[in-house]
């Protein structure tokens, strides 16, 4: 077996780059989601080491000594970092000039061939799911006998290999917390929503919701909800839990876990017997009933993904949600005490400045406790790139952040500019926080807890900071 070596690249000062990160870039407030999708190939590994830089602030002197001790090295690349992880690959050449070189990640899935052109430091990449593509190469089997990868042979020509098929039995897959323990300090992972320290992995994969802009499901796990055992993954959580006794949650990160309702409530019943506090992504759709036996088998939060308060829009994005159903919901949670921290997507097809004002008047009306405001990015691979570059509203070269690793916006239409979609993000948090019931809650949320009271006051520095850095690059 090669000594691998599983790296998130350093990159821009702050940016959440992993591939729990729905939206790679620097968010308003510093955070950082677990490399899962690094973490799950390195458990197959023997002898393997995962390296996650941002979130532990490293430099690239700072892996150096690693870099140059491997005989595989397996980058995670995104479309916003490619260029980054590109210059990091060459860098790797430069010290280790022996070294196999593999990317996985969307980016790679979906532009196999223009990834490997652009990155000429790179010998492989692997499609679609890809776990047991890397143990493969990882094992030093031939390329040309690994299914699901792109590669240069010996005289330079890019290859593509047949597809592999995705992983049925989810329970095949070692879990990823000991390489948590291993590997990473956790209490670097931080989500302003969650409760610090958190640990998160995955207890399924795909979505069957087809959201034209989500990019996972149309890349990597495809449409389909495959699942771990109730079993297995309250084990896993057990385990976690023994492993990590300063942990205060457990997020689940499926794409959706209430996609399979009763599974849902059969694994929240077990997790009540470990007695652990959980959370995890949700459709604004649970109804009342499944909520309550969530709620009194441990859940917290949920986060959920209203995209839109306009009707149309979410017809246009294929969300399958109607906006009554997504009010009744949330009613049903405030009423359960289930903490709702809910994302907003600006810029979508139908955007006008009379539905970004729509959708603010509806996030003001269901009241999540605290929210996320992205703007619509057109990732290579998506409905919605197809769209945009179909219909000319991609503007200029479609970079989805800026120099310093900062969201900008991609998309502009006829009567809507990309500039008057980046400014209403600011307006919209603006007119959401600073509101005087909304202060008051956050006020009594931090009298409450003087841990809270540091949080909140650390997060509203780099807040303030967030903004004032966006108006730089508007």
């Amino acid at each position: 077996m090669l000594r691998t070596l599983f790296l998130q690249a350093p990159s821009y000062e702050g940016f959440d780059g992993g591939a729990g990160s729905r939206y790679q870039a620097r968010r308003e407030i510093r955070s950082f989601w677990y490399p899962t999708w690094l973490a799950q190939p390195a458990a197959l590994v023997d002898g393997s080491k995962l390296i996650d830089a941002p979130p532990h602030r490293l430099r690239f002197e700072d892996i150096a000594g690693d870099v140059r001790d491997r005989d595989l090295i397996v980058m995670h690349t995104s479309t916003p970092s490619f260029k980054s992880d590109a210059k990091t690959a060459a860098r790797i050449r430069e010290i280790n000039p022996q070294v196999r070189i593999g990317m996985i990640g969307a980016k790679a899935a979906v532009e196999p061939e223009q990834s490997l052109l652009d990155a000429p430091a790179v010998d492989f990449v692997a499609r679609n799911e890809f776990d047991f593509t890397i143990k493969e190469a990882a094992d030093d089997i031939p390329w040309k006998d690994i299914k699901g990868i792109s590669w240069r042979n010996p005289q330079g020509i890019i290859v593509h290999n047949e597809d592999r098929a995705n992983l049925e039995n989810m329970d095949s897959l070692p879990w990823v917390t000991p390489v948590y323990q291993r590997d990473l300090k956790i209490e670097n992972y931080f989500i302003g929503y969650l409760k610090h320290p958190y640990v998160s992995f995955y207890t399924g994969r795909g979505c069957k919701s087809r959201c034209t802009f989500c990019l996972w499901p149309q890349t990597v796990g495809g449409h389909r909800y495959r699942v771990r055992s109730v079993e297995d993954v309250a084990a896993e959580v057990k385990w976690a839990k023994a492993a990590f006794p300063q942990v205060k949650e457990i997020f689940f990160d499926d794409d959706t876990f209430t996609d399979n309702l009763p599974r849902a409530e059969a694994i929240a019943k077990e997790l009540a017997k470990i007695g652990v506090t959980w959370s995890c992504n949700a459709k604004a759709n649970v109804p009342r009933k499944t909520l309550e036996v969530l709620k009194d088998n441990g859940l917290r939060l949920l986060l959920v993904g209203y995209e839109s308060g306009n009707q149309q829009i979410l017809y246009n994005i294929k969300k399958g949600m109607r906006v009554e159903v997504a009010k009744q919901f949330t009613k049903d949670c405030h009423d359960l005490g289930i903490v709702i921290h809910g994302t907003f997507i600006l810029g979508l097809p139908g955007e006008t400045k009379e539905t970004i004002q729509e959708t603010l008047n509806f996030a003001k009306e269901v009241n999540p406790h605290t929210i996320q405001v992205s703007l619509a990015a057109p990732y290579p691979g998506t409905f919605l790139y197809r769209q945009a570059k179909e219909n000319g509203w991609l503007y200029e070269d479609a970079e989805l952040i800026d120099d310093d690793g900062v969201q900008i916006a991609p998309l502009h239409y006829p009567h809507l500019s990309h500039t008057q979609i980046f400014a209403s993000v600011e307006e919209f948090y603006k007119s959401f926080y600073f509101r005087p019931s909304k202060i008051a809650s956050i006020v009594a949320e931090m009298l409450a807890s003087p841990q809270m009271m540091r949080r909140r006051l650390r997060e509203g520095v780099e807040f303030f900071q967030f903004l004032r850095a966006r108006r730089g690059h508007a």
